[in-house]
């Protein structure tokens, strides 16, 4: 049995039938790589079943404290079934893109059973028609509460279900799994109003680490290397308010090689800057398109991991935050671009001033009580429609593996995330990375973004003008570069014979 952290807390605090907390993703597996070229769902309910025990999250049901005094817990769920949590369906013909992407909204728009480890795979076949996807393909949706894992700790969940070749027999490590019984509640409320009376004690402790950071951003402030602009000019568009319990899905992949050379439209800039750049051009084109474009750029909420190697493969969330102005109120490309990295590097300056890791042991000292009564009130009263947003949307950068991965003997070959919604913000995108590609997906709610198409379009227009201002600079560059000295064309002198050596014939003669 282990207790959550805050942060965790937070998310369970949080979840409502409409609104549900939980992460997710869309793996597509080609089976020709897989023993005989194919894979039954009975394999890979098989295969996921042998490595359960190499990820925490997979037999774990959280266990919430009478009257919500102090923070759940987890334990291992001793009435786990596996095919409760691995599901299998198929798409009605003639099985699209468009179709899998309304498969996968429904699917994740649909709150987890939080008394059963949270956590759902559903097998999606039938994708016959998807542009570059190979005949027989099939999908796998994954959905996964928010308190349980996050970007990072999904990575290493993913990990678990994968092998790094086609061979599914591959060895895993001796599975000691052991089931717990379900903690006594009157014990869970006993340890929780003796770890409330001591609550005080561990928030002036961590007051106490958190002031360095706090004297090292007011420095900064005061010096200007870094502002609170990105929140304080965040405007209200339709991506804010109260969240509707419906979802909207679409996804984009880009060359991983073209979006490195979009970086030379910024002096600095990093993969992460240009794909922020390209959201906020897709923002600004989708809300100029319904003349709602705001005079100020919108703002995205940017998390950091502060997770560590000695934290891999654990549960929970191990992150900060940081806040960056997208550049939606600036037409040129480039000039997005520049301003997109300099606002990265205060947004960065300032998250290192204060603390990343600070941070995040401050969010999980707040109070079980205050986290449930604050999230009630929050949803209840419908503040989001009501108070002025510090953010628009979220931008998540999770890297996936170099290299190909497989499951069950399957090759897979495109990977999209998925990301919950809660009050205030109805539009959030996950960058993914996969050997030579990069995706940014995004998962809205319908009030926001009814035509997913459209804002699908967006995105890939705003990537297109990104490579475009890109080949141009390069021009530019290859016209102005000088051009190495043309070889000369004068025939050249043949070289002297060397002379002989004077013949000593006289003296050869007279030997």
């Amino acid at each position: 049995m282990k207790q959550m952290q805050g942060l965790d807390t937070v998310f369970v605090s949080m979840e409502r039938a409409t609104a549900p907390v939980h992460i997710g993703s869309i793996l597509i597996y080609d089976p020709s790589t897989a023993e005989g070229g194919f894979v039954r769902f009975k394999d890979i309910l098989a295969f996921i079943e042998n490595r359960l025990h190499m990820a925490d999250t997979m037999r774990q049901k959280m266990v919430k404290v009478p009257f919500g005094i102090d923070y759940p817990y987890w334990v291992q769920d001793s009435n786990f079934d596996i095919e409760y949590h691995v599901r299998h369906i198929a798409l009605p013909s003639p099985g699209d893109w468009r179709q899998l992407c309304i498969q996968a909204a429904r699917v994740f728009a649909r709150p987890l059973d939080l008394s059963r480890p949270p956590w759902e795979i559903t097998v999606v076949e039938g994708l016959d028609n998807i542009d570059g996807v190979a005949k027989g393909s099939y999908a796998m949706l994954t959905k996964v509460h928010h308190a349980a894992i996050d970007g990072v700790s999904g990575v290493d969940m993913m990990h678990a279900l994968h092998t790094m070749t086609a061979d599914r027999h591959e060895p895993v490590p001796r599975d000691t799994w052991r089931p717990e019984p379900d903690p006594s509640q009157v014990g869970m409320f006993a340890r929780g109003y003796a770890r409330s009376l001591m609550a005080p004690l561990r928030q002036a402790v961590a007051m106490r680490n958190a002031v360095p950071g706090m004297v090292r951003a007011t420095k900064g402030l005061i010096s200007k290397e870094f502002d609170f602009k990105a929140l304080i000019q965040a405007p209200r568009t339709r991506f804010n308010g109260t969240v509707s319990p419906h979802r909207m899905f679409d996804a984009r992949s880009f060359k991983l090689s073209d979006v490195k050379r979009i970086r030379a439209l910024a002096q600095g800039a990093t993969l992460n800057d240009v794909m922020l750049s390209v959201v906020g051009g897709a923002m600004r084109r989708y809300l100029d398109h319904y003349g709602e474009l705001p005079d100020t750029s919108v703002t995205t909420m940017a998390p950091i991991s502060v997770r560590d190697e000695s934290e891999k493969n654990t549960m929970g969330n191990q992150v900060s935050a940081m806040f960056v102005p997208l550049g939606s109120h600036i037409p040129s490309v480039q000039e997005r671009m520049r301003y997109v990295t300099e606002e990265t590097v205060k947004a960065k300056g300032f998250t290192t001033a204060l603390g990343a890791r600070q941070s995040a042991e401050m969010a999980k000292l707040t109070p079980a009580p205050a986290m449930n009564i604050g999230a009630m009130l929050y949803s209840r009263l419908k503040l989001a429609d009501h108070i002025k947003p510090v953010i628009n949307t979220i931008v998540t950068n999770v890297p996936g593996p170099p290299v190909p991965i497989y499951s069950t003997g399957a090759k897979l070959t495109g990977l999209y995330g998925m990301l919950c919604l809660v009050d205030g913000v109805k539009l959030g995108h996950v960058v993914h990375s996969y050997v030579d590609d990069v995706t940014v997906s995004f998962t809205a709610c319908r009030s926001a973004v009814p035509d997913p198409d459209f804002y699908s379009q967006c995105l890939q227009d705003s990537y297109d003008a990104h490579l475009a201002a890109t080949v141009a600079l390069e021009n530019v560059a290859n016209e102005t570069t000088p051009k190495p000295a043309a070889a000369k064309t004068s025939k050249a002198k043949p070289a002297k014979r060397k002379a002989k050596p004077k013949a000593k014939a006289a003296n050869s003669n007279s030997s």
